[in-house]
C-alpha cells in the first residue's frame, strides 16, 4: 500500500558496504543492515566495519558472506534480527534472543519499526558458516513507512517468477546480483529487471573476487530504459520518502 502514513516523509538512504551488503536508512531513520558482512568483507570500507547503530537486521539466506557480523551487530546494539526460519533457529543457537515472530518463511511478512519485509522466493542454496542446514535462500522486499518499496534479490539466479514479484509487490528499486557464478550475470539480470517491470536498480555481489566478473556497465548495456546506479563500496543513493523519485527530478 503506497503513502499510508499521513506523517510527512524524510529521505531514505541505500549505502552499499561491498558485495552483498547493504545499510538502509528509512524514511522515519530506522537504520536497517541487509546481510552484514562487514569486518570480513575485503570491498566494505574499513569506516563501515563496526556499525554506530542497527535498528533492523535482515538476512536472506545463511552463507557466511551474508551473517557473519550478525551476531556481533546484534550483541552490540540488540537490533531486531529478521531471518527465514532455519536460519533465525541457527542465530538464537548462536546467543541471538528467540523470537518465533521474526522467523517468517517465503510469502512472510514482519513488520518492524513501521517497515515491512516480505521474503519471496529465490533460487541458490543456503548453509551456515557451520555447515548446518539453512532451509531455502530467499530474497526480500522492503515497504518503507511512505510506501517505496525495495526488493533485494538476495542470491539468485533469473528465474520465471520474478513476473510475479513485480505483480505482487511494484518495486521501485531492485538490488541485483549480478557477478555471476554464485549468482546472475548481467544477461540475465536484465532479463530479472525485463521480468519484474521495474526502472531502477542497483547492482551488488560483484567484483569482490576475481571470478565475479560481471559488471554494471554490462547490464547498463544491456537493461535499456533502466537507470543503474553503479554505487561504490560506501556510496549513498538518497531517494524520496513516498513515492519514489527519479535522482533528476529531486529538488
Amino acid at each position: 500500500m503506497r503513502g499510508a502514513s499521513g506523517s510527512s516523509p524524510g529521505r531514505a538512504l541505500l549505502t552499499w558496504l561491498g558485495h552483498g551488503s547493504f545499510r538502509l536508512d528509512s524514511t522515519e531513520g530506522v537504520r536497517i543492515y541487509v546481510d552484514p558482512w562487514l569486518a570480513g568483507n575485503p570491498s566494505c570500507p574499513e569506516g563501515e566495519h563496526d556499525p554506530e547503530r542497527a535498528d533492523v537486521i535482515v538476512i536472506t539466506h545463511g552463507h557466511v558472506d551474508h551473517v557473519e557480523d550478525a551476531i556481533a551487530v546484534w550483541e552490540k546494539h540488540r537490533p531486531t534480527v529478521i531471518a527465514q526460519l532455519e536460519v533465525r533457529h541457527w542465530l538464537e543457537r548462536q546467543g541471538v534472543e528467540p523470537d518465533m515472530s521474526l522467523a517468517p518463511n517465503k510469502g512472510g511478512t514482519v513488520t518492524a519499526s513501521g517497515v515491512g519485509f516480505t521474503y519471496t522466493d529465490a533460487r541458490h542454496s543456503s548453509s551456515t558458516p557451520d555447515g548446518a542446514y539453512a532451509g531455502e535462500a530467499c530474497g526480500v522486499v522492503v515497504e518503507l513507512e511512505h510506501g517505496a518499496t525495495i526488493y533485494f534479490a538476495g542470491d539468485t539466479c533469473v528465474f520465471g517468477d520474478m513476473t510475479l514479484i513485480g505483480r505482487l509487490y511494484e518495486p521501485d528499486l531492485a538490488v541485483l546480483p549480478i557477478g555471476g557464478h554464485f549468482t546472475m550475470d548481467p544477461t540475465q539480470a536484465a532479463l530479472a529487471l525485463e521480468l519484474l517491470g521495474v526502472g531502477r536498480c542497483v547492482p551488488c555481489h560483484y567484483g569482490t573476487f576475481p571470478f565475479l566478473t560481471g559488471r554494471p556497465e554490462q547490464l547498463s548495456a544491456l537493461a535499456r530504459g533502466v537507470e543503474v546506479h553503479a554505487l561504490r563500496p560506501g556510496e549513498t543513493l538518497e531517494v524520496a520518502g513516498g513515492e519514489w523519485m527519479p535522482e533528476e527530478e529531486e529538488k
